[in-house]
């Protein structure tokens, strides 16, 4: 068994945890002090992440993520942006376009592939002087008013704060919105560029976003039962398409879909408090959403950039006591939280209640959102940004 010390322990290296390391790395004395635990295991409702490079999926980053990524040179090479973002309601009234003219932007956000944005990820944490620990999972040991034990495998690492940043969140508020989501790729006939779409159908939300490696091509998240997710997962090609043209409509002209399609379950779970003494949750450990509106990474890199500005000033005396720092981020991040999460767990279960006359209220106060630029704005700014406190 081998002993380190360190300031901070960073429990997992996704993206939340790898732009943690980043942010840290430029307000540390010495970067080497801040300890990124590569082996820590992946989000659960990932289909696919134990090999980052042959992770399907796609990201959809909203305009902060982007400014933040490009900030620390981060950004991959290939994305597609998002100008236009169109919410509708299958069978219902109303519908609402939100526009980056209207906020003076150039894109609302992008879309890129995990695995591109893993690469680049990696490139710069191993340029900034972070130390890099891979190996198996860590978990969190004993802690008291000196430091914490963080166990990898047969190591023990002390340090002073640890972030947990991937991994399942801890079940104090937990949903299960029994609703499997489909993920795959369609090629669209008459294709938008940098156009978005989220479809409310009864059986939950279809999204279409643009897919950063073909301009014809759209990332699909396909919200439904989970019998009736299996159900679309086991089609063949054809019929697969043809179900996605059918809920999806015409907007595009004809889908087609060739690629693989991966299901995984959804569920709202979340910490109440994302600090228990010296150690700090964050990203996936701290909160799990509905993909509606794809704002789970987002509000993870929210949570990361908080905690590197809050502690940014006690590295310079890693040794005094990092409670007034934990908990000034914890005050911080709470509405944000709150609101966000609240936002993603209300609009999948109203949209979907197969009561007529809620149904019909949501396409009302979607086209309320459309006609009304002020009633817009709040909903459009958060999800450019989130709620900065």
């Amino acid at each position: 068994m081998t002993s380190s010390a360190f300031d901070i322990a960073i429990l997992g290296a996704g993206p939340v945890g790898r732009v943690l390391a980043l942010m840290l790395a430029r307000v540390a004395p010495d970067p080497a002090r801040i300890a990124l635990l590569a082996g820590s295991a992946p989000a659960p409702a990932a289909p696919s992440a134990a090999v980052p490079a042959a992770d399907p999926r796609v990201l959809a980053m909203n305009h902060g993520s982007r400014v933040l990524l490009e900030s620390l040179h981060a950004w991959p090479e290939r994305s597609a942006d998002i100008r236009n973002i169109h919410v509708s309601q299958r069978g219902r009234l109303g519908r609402t376009l939100i526009q980056n003219t209207d906020f003076g932007v150039p894109q609302l956000g992008s879309v890129v592939a995990y695995s591109g944005l893993h690469a680049k990820l990696d490139e710069c944490v191993a340029a900034c002087g972070v130390t890099v620990l891979p190996g198996p999972p860590a978990r969190i040991g004993r802690q008291d008013a000196d430091g914490v034990r963080v166990e990898q495998g047969e190591d023990t690492l002390l340090c002073r704060v640890a972030v947990q940043s991937d991994g399942a969140s801890a079940a104090d508020v937990r949903r299960d919105y029994g609703q499997h989501a489909v993920l795959t790729t369609a090629h669209a006939s008459l294709p938008r560029r940098g156009w978005a779409w989220e479809r409310f159908t009864a059986e939950g939300p279809l999204a279409l976003l643009p897919h950063p490696q073909t301009p014809d091509a759209y990332s699909v998240v396909w919200c439904s039962a989970p019998g009736r997710a299996g159900e679309l997962a086991a089609l063949d090609n054809a019929a697969f398409s043809q179900a996605l043209s059918a809920a999806f409509g015409d907007r595009l002209g004809r889908l087609s879909s060739q690629a693989p399609r991966h299901v995984f379950p959804l569920a709202l779970s979340a910490r109440r408090a994302q600090v228990h003494g010296r150690v700090a949750a964050i990203g996936n450990a701290a909160q799990t959403l509905h993909p509606v509106a794809g704002q789970g990474l987002n509000l993870g890199l929210r949570d990361a950039a908080r905690l590197a500005q809050t502690l940014g000033g006690w590295l310079d005396h890693p040794g005094a006591n990092p409670a007034p720092a934990l908990a000034e981020f914890a005050r911080a991040r709470y509405a944000d939280r709150a609101i966000t999460a609240g936002l993603t767990d209300l609009m999948p279960r109203v949209f979907s209640t197969g009561l007529a006359p809620v149904e019909h209220a949501c396409g009302l106060a979607l086209l309320a959102l459309d006609l009304a630029s002020p009633l817009r704005a709040p909903l459009a700014q958060h999800l450019l940004q989130g709620f900065r406190a």
